[in-house]
């Protein structure tokens, strides 16, 4: 069952729409806000957002630019009044998949939310697994034996590239231009902290340990253990 979050502040239409959807056997969240929209994006295996651009406080189109600047790749279908040809370029130059003008017709919104899904299926990228550790490179949730790992955007980015690499010794001259794009010298203790912290989420106490240090060396994540240090 494809997941869709519905950001809509009108709560009347967002629940004619979240009822259409799930009759056609969606699951369907609803939030009324950007500030409630943003952290749901981001914390949420979606399939699909559909956004309204008329939101209050913070429109649509600002929401949407900021979840794609936070890298979030999951597609958007955007809702509006504004019919305008420069509204449209707008909308989809911020980062939104599709744009549909309201009134619009239930069956038409199903039809492009239908084609956005398959789109984003072909072009999904593969899930990254090692043992039981598995992370979306498209949603950016990352799981250990089945259980969410709440990891910051620093932690993420070391996981990815540790897995992305898996089996083999990721440097620390390599982590530090990858990730904090610095110089190592100055960066040798925060690159420990960050590992330190990042054991005790991937390799809690009792689990087989995925993550090694090779002395000399870097950093190796793989189900067999290294030199470690």
């Amino acid at each position: 069952m494809n997941k869709i979050l519905l950001i809509e502040d009108d709560q009347k239409a967002a629940r004619l729409l979240k009822r259409g959807l799930q009759e056609e056997d969606f699951a369907v969240d609803t939030v009324h806000s950007a500030e409630e929209g943003e952290p749901a994006a981001l914390a949420g295996d979606y399939d699909l957002i559909v956004l309204d651009w008329m939101l209050p406080a913070k429109d649509g189109i600002t929401l949407c630019a900021d979840l794609r600047a936070r890298g979030l790749l999951t597609p958007i279908l955007m809702l509006t009044a504004r019919d305008g040809l420069g509204d449209r370029v707008a909308g989809l130059n911020t980062g939104a998949d599709d744009y549909l003008t309201k009134p619009f017709a239930f069956d038409e919104l199903l039809a492009r939310i239908r084609a956005l899904l398959r789109r984003s299926t072909l072009a999904r990228p593969a899930l990254l697994t090692v043992a039981d550790l598995v992370l979306d490179p498209q949603s950016h949730a990352v799981k250990r034996a089945g259980q969410a790992l709440d990891l910051t955007p620093k932690e993420y980015a070391i996981v990815e590239l540790l897995m992305r690499q898996a089996g083999h010794v990721v440097s620390r001259q390599q982590l530090a231009e990858r990730i904090w794009t610095a110089d190592l010298i100055a960066l040798d203790n925060l690159m420990d902290s960050h590992m330190r912290n990042l054991r005790r989420k991937i390799d809690p106490e009792g689990m087989p340990r995925l993550i090694h240090t090779v002395r000399g060396q870097g950093f190796r994540l793989a189900e067999v253990a290294g030199d470690d240090a």
